[in-house]
């Protein structure tokens, strides 16, 4: 028993000993690469500084190339995700319910605004207008001979109006008819073409559910759904970009509408913007659209790739003459809107300046260069 105790005492400290030793090495390694670094940074200082006063060598001046700025148009843009769709395009169905008794139309066809399409059972309606028609003209008869009877002050003024009353309700009641035989009608309300059938004669139709859809494909758009955020920056008229990739096609718009109110679910407002009648544009077709929310004119733009910080403000690196050399000056900018890998500076950069544009990595300020 004592020398199993004697054992795991000895085992604890050699374990305890090993972790402390383990522990010590992780922190020397970290202090020394720490020191490392400080190192590598200070050699190359010296090294630039070292290059920039070096009288021997023949072939003095750092090799860039620059580009002399001038002021261009810049453009930034929000971008969504969208669709095409037809301004017309709706789906006929049957106003009331009934079996289907014809249909007129087929698929592509073209049709015109109040067009039979297609059209339910209506016989029973049929024979009670039939029915109501004799009752009318039977009606009638007792209605003119009352009215000369009264007119000649024969017979009672109640067998005078009731006679009129019962003409007057069987015409409002053959009205009544009619509309309800109209309802029986799939009429099409806009003139375009037939996109889908989906009624079948001896088939149910009801209200809402399945109908033929017409498109009028000369009044199409493209839509989409912006954020919020953006709303202070999208109105009708804006320049808008529809990019549609499987197409390969780029199309120039304006926003034709921007919705007012906010989608509480989404967060977002509908735009649309009208696209020209082009036979190879379908309606939910997948469509980019970039929207133009800032526009300059004559604007300094660079690569955002030339723009470097520092821990205090945003540089670049321009070409200048200094004591009859050309070196690398450091140029504070301030950087305005990005877009498409492009920065609009806004201040800090003339026409005519000499930026350097590439070569500028491992520049320092002061340092001589050629181009």
């Amino acid at each position: 028993m004592r020398k199993t105790l004697l054992y795991l005492t000895v085992i604890v400290f050699l374990a305890s000993c090993g972790a402390k030793e383990s522990g010590d090495k992780q922190a020397e390694l970290e202090t020394l690469k720490k020191e490392r670094s400080a190192l590598d940074d200070k050699i190359k200082a010296i090294e630039k500084e070292l290059a920039l006063n070096d009288t021997t060598k023949s072939d003095k001046g750092e090799l860039v190339v620059v580009t002399e700025i001038q002021p261009i148009p810049f453009t930034h843009y929000i971008e969504l995700q969208g669709k095409i769709d037809a301004d017309e395009n709706v789906m006929v169905t049957p106003q009331i319910p009934g079996v289907i008794d014809a249909v007129y139309v087929v698929v592509g066809q073209s049709v015109s605004k109040g067009q039979v399409l297609a059209e339910t059972d209506n016989d029973a309606m049929v024979k009670n207008i039939e029915t109501l028609q004799s009752q009318l003209a039977f009606a009638k008869d007792v209605f003119n001979k009352q009215k000369a009877l009264w007119d000649q002050k024969i017979g009672s003024e109640i067998q005078y109006l009731s006679a009129k009353n019962n003409v007057e309700t069987l015409e409002k009641s053959i009205a009544a008819a009619n509309e309800q035989i109209s309802a029986t009608k799939l009429i099409s309300p806009i003139s375009g073409v037939v996109d889908a059938v989906d009624v079948k004669v001896g088939q149910i139709g009801s209200p809402g559910f399945q109908g033929i859809r017409v498109v009028n494909m000369r009044t199409l758009k493209a839509k989409g759904e912006v954020s919020e955020s953006h709303a202070e920056f999208v109105s009708a008229g804006d320049n808008t970009k529809i990019i549609l990739t499987d197409l390969n096609k780029e199309i120039d718009a304006k926003i034709s509408f921007a919705s007012s109110v906010i989608n509480p679910q989404s967060r977002t407002f509908s735009v649309e913007a009208k696209l020209p009648s082009e036979s190879n544009l379908k309606p939910n077709m997948i469509a980019v659209i970039k929207i133009a929310d800032y526009e300059v004119a004559n604007a300094m733009v660079v690569d955002l790739n030339m723009i470097q910080k520092s821990a205090d403000a945003a540089f670049v690196y321009v070409a200048a003459q200094e004591n009859g050399k050309t070196v690398a000056q450091r140029r504070v900018v301030t950087v305005g809107k990005i877009y498409n890998g492009m920065a609009e500076i806004t201040s800090g950069l003339e026409k005519g300046d000499k930026v350097i544009t590439s070569g500028y990595q491992n520049l320092i300020a002061g340092q001589e260069i050629k181009y």
